[in-house]
């Protein structure tokens, strides 16, 4: 039977987004450098950016590491405190995904000044300590958002990763096609296509997160009366999700092709209840139209030379 790279798709697809955003900016920065005769700094900008990967592989690590705690833990109420903890990385990675697809999107036509600003000030101080911190906060911003996603896909395995060490992979050999073999790339599609399909993956994410909160409240009622009241509205199937909309395990199980397609990109699940239906529509809604509103507001360079100095 053929392995499943299901899990692999939405990191990949996160992950190369932002990787771009990020080689931009690195870009951006070698450019003028090289422009201002300061080529000498260039070994900062890769500190930076080595630094900026190890430091969110880092941030992973002990994510992840938090969670296989709590899964080998004797504690009496760890078995509810790992979906509980899920589902917050779930919903702090639907906040940092959101807030990243409309604000680039908003920020995507000044991003090559602001830029040039911040590294011109570094370079007349003949700070390289300033180009590091530039590069290194926008890798670690990116690679954050990143692990943090990751860590909410735990129960996934280690695909996640593989997804996102592609992802970083393509991300670098877009920003050495743009910057170095100058080859033209119609960026401002490239980001509204990556973006359609992020704002879907986010949107799942919102159901999956619910559900581990649901889980976690559910097994914490069991194991302590006193938080039997976190469940007052159960139902059969759920604690507060409250009644099941569908039920198309049969049909169309979210575990095997195509719905497991259609799961990680759309955020399809064989059993879905009314507030996760609920949370997903507006979600779409709200952010959804915060973000294509963005795309009217401003573009994305579609050009290499429109970040090119």
């Amino acid at each position: 039977m053929p392995m499943d790279f299901s899990a692999a798709i939405p990191t990949f697809i996160i992950t190369l987004r932002e990787g771009v955003e990020a080689a931009l900016v690195v870009g951006i920065v070698l450019a003028y450098l090289n422009k201002s005769n300061k080529s000498n700094l260039n070994g900062w900008v890769y500190s930076g950016i080595g630094t900026g990967i190890l430091a969110s592989g880092l941030v992973g690590w002990l994510f992840v590491w938090t969670l296989q705690l709590l899964e080998r833990s004797n504690q009496p109420y760890a078995p509810a405190l790992k979906p509980i903890l899920e589902g917050v990385f779930g919903a702090v990675a639907i906040a940092l995904l959101s807030w990243m697809l409309i604000w680039m999107t908003k920020q995507a036509k000044s991003l090559k000044s602001e830029v040039e600003q911040e590294i011109g000030k570094a370079v007349n101080r003949g700070a390289g300590w300033g180009i590091f911190g530039i590069i290194f906060f926008a890798v670690l911003r990116e690679g954050f958002e990143t692990v943090v996603f990751i860590a909410a896909q735990f129960q996934q395995g280690w695909l996640p990763v593989v997804g996102a060490i592609a992802g970083l992979i393509g991300a670098i050999a877009i920003g050495i096609a743009l910057f170095k073999l100058g080859i033209k790339i119609n960026l401002r599609q490239f980001f509204q296509v990556m973006g359609v399909f992020l704002l879907l993956i986010v949107s799942g994410l919102v159901i999956s997160a619910l559900a581990h909160f649901d889980k976690g409240a559910f097994i914490l009622s069991q194991l302590d009366p006193r938080f039997a009241s976190v469940c007052v509205a159960a139902t059969d199937q759920s604690c507060f999700l409250g009644k099941l909309v569908w039920d198309t395990s049969q049909a169309l199980p979210a575990k095997q092709f195509p719905g497991v397609i259609l799961h990680t990109l759309f955020g399809y699940v064989d059993h879905l209840y009314v507030v996760e239906a609920i949370a997903y529509v507006l979600f779409l809604l709200t952010v959804g139209g915060l973000y294509f509103q963005s795309l009217g507001a401003t573009s994305t360079p579609t050009q290499p030379s429109a970040v090119e100095s």
